[in-house]
């Protein structure tokens, strides 16, 4: 099975945490915390800061590791690192999903996530 391994950004503002809504492929419209895969070369929070300017146009803090997920799709299996990260500057611009919201911890059930996501929730919520 295909081996991914990608990053993500758990970004916190007042309580409350930022999630995107994929636009496109096969999971469009389930939600997921903003990242992506790493370059040869890059570490883990290269990446994500360079993923973050990406997709969002900001900048961002990457200020601690908060869990590692292994998930398996059909077509691969996924290891995904998550940090909780803290904006630096930057207005969270969307370039490549089709919306995003701020969730506190009561809401973050109240959305469709991505598998792998659901894991991050769960230690978000305490449930893990």
């Amino acid at each position: 099975m295909k081996q991914i391994e990608v990053v993500a950004a758990i970004i916190c503002r007042e309580g409350k945490y930022f999630a995107t809504q994929r636009g496109y492929g096969e999971f469009k419209d389930c939600w997921e915390f903003p990242g992506g895969k790493i370059e040869a070369g890059e570490s883990r929070e290269e990446a994500l800061k360079r993923e973050i300017r990406e997709e969002l146009d900001t900048e961002i803090s990457v200020d601690t590791f908060l869990t590692t997920v292994e998930c398996d799709y059909p077509a691969f299996h996924l290891t995904m690192h998550c940090f909780l990260c803290s904006v630096r500057s930057g207005h969270l611009v969307l370039k490549e999903h089709e919306n995003a919201t701020w969730l506190n911890r009561e809401e973050l059930g109240s959305v469709d996530w991505l598998p792998a996501d659901v894991e991050v929730v769960k230690e978000l919520v305490g449930e893990k």
